[in-house]
């Protein structure tokens, strides 16, 4: 085994090493104005998870008050079910073939695996938990490590190793197959 004491390089049985597709310092534009833009694209998918959520908890009320206060009995369900709608919503979301929710899309960003692989269905819910677990127990710490490494990572990027670039710029990156 090898490894490469490098940014770019990561542990390979080869004894090679292979690089990140996404190299800050080769191509920085990929990653100019990446934190600004997650932000705003946060903001948007939280618009677009709390419509139905709120759609939900209003129909739940007025059915309650139509069955006299028995259809009230389904707002034990209601959170649970928020929970997986929005696990739901960013795994089909980053799995599509944008590899980017709604908010990312309109903010022109596309997340990716750090050897260049697009998003899958199982990699966007596990995104969208470990960022919420993160940002509960560690919440300026998760928003303070974007702003110190070139790639604009955060704490949950690191983790499962995905990176997020701006999709408005299109580098020469070699292209990885898609995992199933």
């Amino acid at each position: 085994m090898s490894y490469d004491s490098s940014d770019s390089g990561v542990w390979r049985n080869d004894g090679g090493v292979q690089p990140h597709a996404y190299d800050p310092y080769l191509h920085p534009e990929l990653f100019r104005g990446v934190a600004t833009r997650r932000v705003f694209a946060f903001l948007i998918d939280m618009v677009v998870i709390s419509v139905p959520v709120i759609l939900g908890y209003v129909f739940i009320a007025l059915f309650g008050v139509v069955t006299l206060g028995i259809g009230w009995a389904l707002f034990w369900i209601a959170w649970p079910a928020s929970v997986i709608w929005a696990i739901v919503y960013y795994g089909a979301c980053i799995g599509g073939p944008s590899s980017a929710t709604i908010g990312m899309r309109v903010m022109d960003l596309e997340l990716r695996t750090w050897y260049g692989a697009p998003g899958y269905f199982v990699l966007g819910a596990t995104h969208a938990v470990l960022f919420w677990v993160t940002v509960s127990f560690l919440s300026p710490l998760v928003v303070l490590v974007g702003l110190f490494n070139g790639r604009r990572r955060l704490l949950h990027d690191f983790v499962l190793g995905t990176v997020v670039i701006n999709n408005s710029v299109r580098a020469p990156v070699p292209q990885a197959a898609r995992p199933y």
